[in-house]
């Protein structure tokens, strides 16, 4: 099983993702034209700053109360907190048991989270700040199951290697990493239909969810702009998925394509989003042993688990 080091002088990650959410709902509200204005889908660039301030938007919150100072580390930790997983790319998980996690953190008018302790957003779900250029701050083998929706596009391809060698040092036996991200291949099937029936799906799911004004209908613009919108910096098909999984030591799990909302865990799988099914592969890598492998020896204590470091550093993957 190969292994695979962080970059000397990792790159600074973007805010994770492109928010779950429409930038406007399809619900009465001003006229389309009016509402993007400014809007030109031919600038990636200048559209930039409208996403990031979209994204700020995502991140305000009514209450932010904080519940501990720092995160869980050990698996026991994890349980005593009532958290079997972390999913990436979230301001609010949506998994009664996860702990949700972004690069950007949450405000509201008096307070704003900031990185190192766990906060619980609105009296629902729990939060906490990480990069994922830096190693995660969690022992070996403490969570069950790990998360990602159209996270993994967003960062360089070898930034994206020492995140999955990072999870795949966190996961316990038996653990679970679901991953989706737009598919490549359906975007070159796309470009190469003259009926274009791809395209037209999601050019009306846009329109539909007024993600901007209507989309141009050029073939050659659609399958552009999944490369240059949005902060993208690596898209994958299947194959590719599997060439960094096995670049991040995942040699030994069984990797598997998923459906929409299908999957070896099915609480894991429903925090699919529908917003994001026209475009999106699922890919599953599940580690092999059952949970009970994890279980230290005895008189071992769980904080010294080999590969972890507590603290804010987190540990370095072997």
């Amino acid at each position: 099983m190969t292994t695979t080091e962080p970059p000397a002088q990792p790159p600074a990650q973007p805010p994770a993702q492109p928010p779950a959410q429409p930038l406007a709902g399809p619900s009465a509200g001003p006229p389309v034209a009016e509402l993007f204005a400014d809007w030109d889908w031919e600038d990636p660039e200048g559209l930039e700053a409208r996403t990031d301030a979209f994204t700020e938007d995502l991140a305000r919150c009514a209450t932010i109360e904080q519940v501990r100072p720092e995160v869980p580390y050990t698996h026991q930790e994890f349980q005593e907190l009532g958290v079997t997983g972390i999913e990436f790319a979230a301001f609010r998980t949506r998994h009664p048991q996860g702990l949700g996690t972004d690069l950007v953190g949450l405000h509201n008018g008096t307070d704003a989270t900031r990185p190192g302790p766990v906060y619980r957003i609105d009296g629902g779900s729990l939060y906490t700040s990480l990069d994922i250029t830096r190693p995660l701050p969690f022992a070996d083998r403490s969570v069950d199951w790990v998360y990602a929706e159209h996270l993994i596009e967003h960062v360089p391809l070898g930034t994206a290697v020492f995140w999955l060698a990072e999870v795949r040092r966190v996961l316990r036996p038996g653990g679970l990493l679901r991953l989706t991200t737009p598919d490549l291949a359906k975007y070159v099937a796309g470009y190469l239909d003259d009926r274009e029936q791809f395209f037209r799906r999601h050019r009306r799911r846009l329109r539909t969810m007024r993600v901007g004004p209507p989309m141009p209908e050029r073939r050659a613009f659609m399958l552009n702009q999944i490369f240059y919108h949005f902060g993208h910096r690596w898209i994958y098909d299947e194959a590719e998925l599997r060439h960094v999984l096995d670049r991040a030591g995942y040699g030994g799990f069984t990797v598997t394509r998923q459906e929409f909302q299908t999957g070896a865990r099915p609480d894991v799988a429903d925090l699919d989003t529908a917003f994001r099914k026209d475009e999106s592969i699922y890919l599953e890598a599940l580690a092999p042993g059952s949970a009970t492998d994890a279980a230290p020896a005895p008189g071992l204590a769980a904080d010294a688990a080999p590969g972890g470091t507590r603290g804010a550093g987190g540990a370095q993957g072997g």
